[in-house]
């Protein structure tokens, strides 16, 4: 298990480098490219609780900027006590939570998604605390099958449940 790459898909720096003349260490050229703005506006706040082989414990307490809330009458979108995390970013959670329990087992790689399914039981509010937990269901020759679990962390009670299937890409000798 490699929890420090567990830990670097899933905690994204922030900051780019202001200067783009100086050299990167890193031999990779997708390295030298700035973060994510969406992964970075998702993944801020998460923390991992456990990482293990084949599991990874995360959690979140819902920022407003990750909720929406029900449409009022004017046809605006309002922040209150109602509102609620998006669908979209459990989604990306999924995504790459899901991705993240490859590290964890030992792979190099958390492959390309193939499919992901997301069945929706519950809201999650504003500064209510969750916990995502991913687990590696099966590995084959080349794909790999993720279960996530999204589930308040005061009661327990499950918010959406994910499967992710990943095509484990081989190397080129290219």
């Amino acid at each position: 298990m490699d929890l420090d790459a567990v830990k670097r898909s899933l905690e994204l720096e922030l900051e780019l480098d202001p200067d783009p003349s100086s050299s990167s260490s890193s031999s990779s050229p997708a390295a030298e490219l700035p973060p994510s703005f969406y992964d970075a506006f998702v993944l801020h706040g998460l923390r991992i609780d456990a990482a293990e082989p084949r599991r990874v414990l995360c959690s979140l307490s819902v920022p407003p900027r990750l909720a929406v809330s029900p449409q009022c009458k004017s046809g605006f979108f309002l922040q209150n006590s109602e509102s609620y995390l998006h669908s979209g970013v459990i989604a990306t959670l999924a995504d790459v939570v899901g991705s993240a329990v490859f590290y964890s087992s030992g792979f190099p790689t958390s492959g390309v998604s193939l499919e992901i399914s997301i069945s929706y039981l519950d809201a999650a509010f504003i500064n209510e605390e969750i916990e995502i937990e991913a687990k590696l269901l099966r590995v084959g020759k080349v794909v790999g099958v993720t279960s996530i679990e999204f589930r308040k962390k005061k009661t327990g009670k499950i918010i959406a449940q994910a499967r992710h299937s990943k095509y484990l890409a081989v190397s080129s000798k290219l």
